[in-house]
């Protein structure tokens, strides 16, 4: 008998998370972003789910192979581009386009035979300060790359470290525009700007090509947007779901789980629920982070063990051995408890760790 703890992948959330992304920006050619193993979601259910994409995008070459080797004919985008001169072969072989963000790409790149012209994504730094050449260097990167009779298409790419804000940061979508405009001024080329949070914030913003990441699996972006997935018509793809597996009663006093730092101040009845920071649930999620048993909402207490976690089943008292129990999902959206945990969905989504079963609907 398999342990009990399941992360349930729903299919049809992700193709309606697709196509919510697609209505935003209608006139736009979408990339579905599968990096981190479809945020955790599996590489082939992402696959078949974003098949109505125009081109799926990641970081990892050796998941770009598998794409192709798993039957995806459509682009497949590295959105970090190359890291070595073995990789541009890769890509030639598997006809995956290309971001280019930095002086040594380009050089690579001239130093590759494609069968056919590649298309690449010219990355500017407008402000985040990760990848790109910096606006005053772009335009001598696009005539290099245009020079070269290797390079196909050429899109103008930027990535925006605040789309999401909802306060006033050092650094601003609208002062990132400006840059990438002052950078690109005169180059006829499509932008490839808008990611989640533009896409679903901003779907005004001029964009020929997007890349949702996180709205395609029901999460939204950053820790500044309050408004859950629900409130923009996004649905959750991932429930990871568990049973309890033992019940206990305590009384006033009584501690609960490693360093005893929740203790009970009235009887109490605790649940034992199979999951654990090996499972990928956050070690740091402090008590009160809610829990659902059963359907209804309660709460962590004590700390999360490797294997086990404890809940309070004090207001479920029809609670027992083998009662369901929804720690994010269906019900209980997937920020909830990352908020409480003080992090993000993306980490939770992406650290489900391999010993989870995995299951459709």
């Amino acid at each position: 008998m398999p342990r009990p703890l399941v992360s349930i992948i729903d299919i049809s959330a992700l193709q309606h998370n697709l196509a919510e992304a697609r209505r935003r920006m209608p006139a736009a050619i979408t990339w579905a972003v599968v990096k981190a193993n479809a945020y955790g979601h599996g590489l082939e259910r992402g696959m078949r789910a974003f098949g109505a994409a125009d081109g799926l995008a990641l970081v990892e070459p050796e998941a770009a192979v598998a794409l192709r080797e798993l039957g995806w004919c459509k682009p497949i985008l590295l959105l970090e581009g190359c890291f070595d001169l073995i990789d541009f072969r890769l890509a030639a072989q598997h006809r995956l386009e290309l971001t280019i963000h930095c002086p040594q790409q380009i050089g690579w790149l001239e130093q590759t035979r494609f069968d056919a012209p590649v298309n690449v994504h010219l990355k500017m730094n407008s402000g985040m300060n990760r990848l790109g050449f910096m606006p005053q260097d772009f335009a001598a990167a696009y005539q290099r790359l245009r020079s070269n009779p290797r390079v196909g298409k050429i899109a103008l790419m930027t990535h925006f470290a605040n789309a999401d804000a909802a306060d006033t940061p050092a650094m601003t979508l609208v002062e990132q525009v400006r840059r990438f405009q002052l950078g690109s001024a005169g180059i006829d080329a499509p932008w490839n700007i808008s990611n989640s949070a533009a896409t679903l914030l901003h779907a005004d913003m001029r964009s020929h090509e997007v890349r949702p990441g996180i709205m395609l699996y029901g999460g939204t972006p950053g820790t500044h947007t309050s408004t859950p997935a629900g409130a923009f018509g996004l649905r959750s793809a991932m429930t990871l779901q568990s049973e309890l597996i033992a019940v206990q009663q305590i009384h006033p006093g009584d501690a609960v789980g490693y360093g005893s730092r929740f203790i009970a101040e009235t009887p109490m009845t605790i649940g034992v629920v199979a999951c654990g920071y090996a499972d990928g649930y956050p070690r740091h999620a402090p008590s009160g982070t809610p829990v659902l048993v059963d359907g209804v909402r309660t709460r962590l207490v004590g700390n999360v063990s490797m294997d086990m976690l404890t809940v309070d089943l004090t207001p479920i008292p029809t609670a027992h051995h083998g009662s369901c129990v929804t720690l994010w999902g269906d019900g209980l959206p997937i920020d909830e408890v990352a908020q409480a945990a003080g992090t993000i969905g993306y980490e939770l989504m992406c650290a489900i760790a391999p010993r989870v079963r995995v299951t459709e609907r």
